[in-house]
């Protein structure tokens, strides 16, 4: 069941919707390991992205990682929140 998680998750982020977060708040939540931020920085070297679309995929990944009960938001968390971000971009190309 996910509303549980994404209730634990709604009391740690104090209280607030993820995504309503002021950027520090989104910074304290999304805590990355090495993988996962080298990861990120090569993506948004590769795909030309922007800081608004970096914050995106931390709350996208944060999301994701949630749902699978990870406190930690890991590199396959990431990986995931940028193959959304770049389904969405296509979209928005054609």
């Amino acid at each position: 069941m996910v509303t549980p998680r994404i209730g634990k998750f709604k009391r740690r982020a104090e209280g607030k919707i993820f995504k309503v977060l002021a950027l520090r708040q989104i910074r304290k939540y999304c805590k990355l390991n090495e993988e996962a931020t080298g990861l990120l920085k090569n993506a948004m070297e590769r795909l030309s992205l922007s800081a608004r679309a970096y914050d995106r995929i931390l709350k996208v990944a944060r999301t994701i990682a949630d749902l699978e009960s990870f406190s930690e938001v890991l590199s396959p968390h990431i990986g995931e929140a940028i193959q959304y971000r770049s389904l969405d971009r296509e979209g928005w190309m054609r």
